[in-house]
């Protein structure tokens, strides 16, 4: 019970630097080359940052929560939510747009517009595929991750015949919305976002809460009491909702899911998924906001983050596969 009490206690002093570590970054961010000495500038820069700032803790904690949770399901720390094929859905949604009615089109040009475009569009199909494939293979998990990856190259298939058809000019306009940015960001949809993360989290309260008995087994969960299936449903439903609205919100990145999910399991090695959670979105929030701060003020928006959150993220997969201890 002492040495319980004792990791516990650790573990909230490491997400309690880790959290600091947080407001170190937004601070930095918010605050580095800004004239405090003109007023109309310091108002224009605070206008510019703090929705940037915002959407990247948004991102950072629907991320984080969503990875933990999905390797819990899935009961392998190796494997990203993106195998749900969100991340290729969201390629082909806008480059279907782009292809059929044209990068001038109102569900193109307008950013509210697109944006539910995209959530409805990734949040029905989800719904309605993984729903129907829970039922046709009897709630197997491995199943829905199998479809799952063959969805990603289905969707990755047809995304890649659009483009090579497609007007060579339409293609430079539709690159932009391709790759992770935090650039061009659309204040007015983050409101929407915090409203419909808080209320996936109420919604999935009660399974969240069993997520530490459900990582036991299946037939262990079940018998403690835990209706197995309808949890494992709904949290894999919750997850692909939540990957749905940061990949719209930005665009897809891959890997971070993978880093920040395996980072806080091996800084702070417990099964306590509340912690985990936090933890997870801690580490999400310090990759994406100082990473923002290293494009923005080193290479001068040369090079969007998600080039090196894919690069970092390909490097760590390699070093989890080569360093993972073999059953």
């Amino acid at each position: 019970m002492n040495r319980t009490t004792a990791v516990v206690r650790m573990n909230r002093n490491k997400l309690l630097l880790m959290t600091a570590l947080v407001l170190v970054c937004a601070a930095a961010y918010m605050l580095i080359e800004v004239d405090f000495s003109n007023p109309k500038l310091f108002q224009y820069a605070m206008k510019i940052r703090t929705p940037k700032l915002m959407v990247m803790l948004i991102t950072a904690f629907a991320i984080g929560g969503a990875s933990i949770v999905f390797q819990s399901v899935i009961r392998n720390t190796i494997v990203t939510p993106c195998l749900l094929g969100m991340n290729a859905l969201y390629t082909l949604i806008h480059t279907a747009v782009v292809f059929f009615l044209g990068s001038a089109s109102v569900i193109a040009s307008n950013a509210n517009l697109s944006f539910a475009v995209d959530v409805v569009l990734m949040g029905i199909i989800a719904t309605v595929i993984y729903s129907w494939i829970f039922k046709k293979t009897r709630h197997n998990v491995l199943y829905v991750l199998l479809v799952g990856t063959v969805l990603t190259s289905f969707f990755g298939s047809i995304q890649t015949t659009l483009t090579r058809v497609m007007n060579p000019n339409e293609y430079d306009n539709l690159l932009n919305t391709l790759v992770a940015s935090f650039n061009n960001i659309n204040s007015e949809i983050i409101v929407f976002c915090l409203v419909l993360l808080a209320a996936i989290v109420l919604v999935l309260r009660k399974e969240l809460a069993l997520l530490d008995v459900l990582t036991l087994g299946k037939e262990q969960a079940i018998n403690l009491g835990v209706d197995y299936d309808r949890c494992i449903r709904r949290l894999l439903l919750g997850v692909t909702l939540c990957i749905a609205v940061a990949t719209a919100m930005v665009g897809p990145i891959s890997f971070l899911g993978l880093i920040i999910a395996n980072l806080s399991r091996q800084l702070l090695k417990t099964y306590r998924h509340s912690q985990l959670i936090v933890g997870s979105a801690l580490f999400g929030m310090i990759v994406l906001v100082g990473g923002q701060l290293i494009v923005e003020h080193i290479y001068v928006y040369a090079i969007p983050i998600s080039v090196f959150i894919t690069v970092g993220g390909g490097l760590y997969f390699l070093y989890l596969l080569l360093t993972r201890k073999k059953v």
